[in-house]
């Protein structure tokens, strides 16, 4: 086995380039020099009715406003799971609930009928593993 110069965890140039002095830190730092002076005229631009300037600023200033959706009181029939989605698919026909909201409980529902769907499987097989058992 060959062994090396270098311990593991040590540099190979231990005096070599320093952090943040290359060529990418070089041109922020010569960015950063004109940043007010750059958003003085773009605010002045904005203001002349320059849209792009605007919705620039905007969105670098002010956060996206996100859909903030109430809970609503749903009243699902305890019948089948099918059942329950139909009463998700006619409330959100009537209104009664946003079209996210059905999505999102549609996909619940969905979700609970695979889990449903896992703990039959997982009876039945442990039933016939039982019987199986039981006959020999």
């Amino acid at each position: 086995m060959a062994t090396t110069r270098w311990q593991k965890g040590q540099s190979g140039n231990p005096r070599g380039r320093k952090p943040g002095t290359g060529a990418v830190a070089k041109l922020r730092e010569s960015i950063g020099k004109h940043v007010p002076s750059i958003i003085t005229a773009m605010v002045k631009q904005a203001k002349k009715g320059d849209a792009a300037a605007a919705r620039l600023l905007l969105e670098r200033a002010v956060p996206a406003l996100k859909l903030a959706e109430l809970p609503t009181l749903l009243d699902l029939p305890a019948t089948s799971l099918s059942d329950q989605g139909r009463a998700v698919v006619a409330a959100a026909g009537q209104g009664a609930l946003a079209p996210g909201q059905a999505a999102q409980l549609l996909n619940g529902l969905a979700a609970l009928a695979r889990l449903v769907e896992t703990d039959e499987l997982a009876a039945r097989i442990k039933a016939l593993e039982e019987k199986h058992a039981d006959t020999e």
